[in-house]
């Protein structure tokens, strides 16, 4: 069997990149389908009583999916994101996607910072020490490794998290489809 070195990728830096893109991107969508869970959680019917003494079963429904798809087409608009994600990147040089993810890169941000307000969940550094008290909010923070037993629990911050703490969508007209998220385009 014989090694060559010049199967050797040299600019993992650019495969990387993508893929932070990516995960940013989906990230941010299940921030998005959280956040609209959650308002629409928030709103029960006034003419239920709670049932005292009886722990309530978990009610299972749909996540709303439109701000969701209105987000996605904002980030094709900006960033042209869905392209960059259907595209065979296969055939491509890692120095022309390194140069595709820059431009999908600053289209993200640039809407990140236009529709969002972003905050980290911990405010210890990655790497540090932390204990979580018993009663800790664990919608908020994800346990992982050797998970045995009750809090209280001592670990180290893999990373901080991300919480929206404000989404400003735009308004959309009662008749627009938002599945349509990027309209096919035909030059004359």
């Amino acid at each position: 069997m014989q090694f060559d070195p010049n199967l050797i990728p040299t600019t993992l830096d650019l495969v990387h990149l993508t893929l932070a893109v990516v995960v940013a991107f989906l990230t941010l969508l299940a921030i998005v389908l959280g956040l609209l869970w959650a308002k629409a959680s928030k709103k029960t019917p006034s003419n239920v009583e709670p049932v005292p003494n009886i722990m309530p079963a978990p009610v299972l429904r749909a996540a709303p999916e439109e701000g969701a798809l209105v987000f996605l087409s904002l980030l094709q608009q900006e960033a042209r994101f869905i392209d960059f994600v259907e595209e065979d990147l296969s055939h491509h040089a890692d120095a022309d996607i390194g140069a595709a993810a820059r431009v999908v890169h600053a289209g993200c941000q640039k809407l990140f910072r236009q529709h969002l307000e972003l905050k980290s969940i911990r405010s210890e550094a990655e790497g540090s020490a932390i204990a979580l008290p018993r009663g800790f909010d664990a919608s908020s923070i994800r346990l992982s490794g050797h998970v045995v037993g009750e809090a209280p629990f001592k670990g180290v911050l893999v990373h901080p998290g991300w919480r929206a703490e404000s989404i400003r969508l735009p308004t959309i007209g009662e008749r627009h489809d938002v599945r349509i998220l990027a309209p096919a385009e035909v030059e004359l």
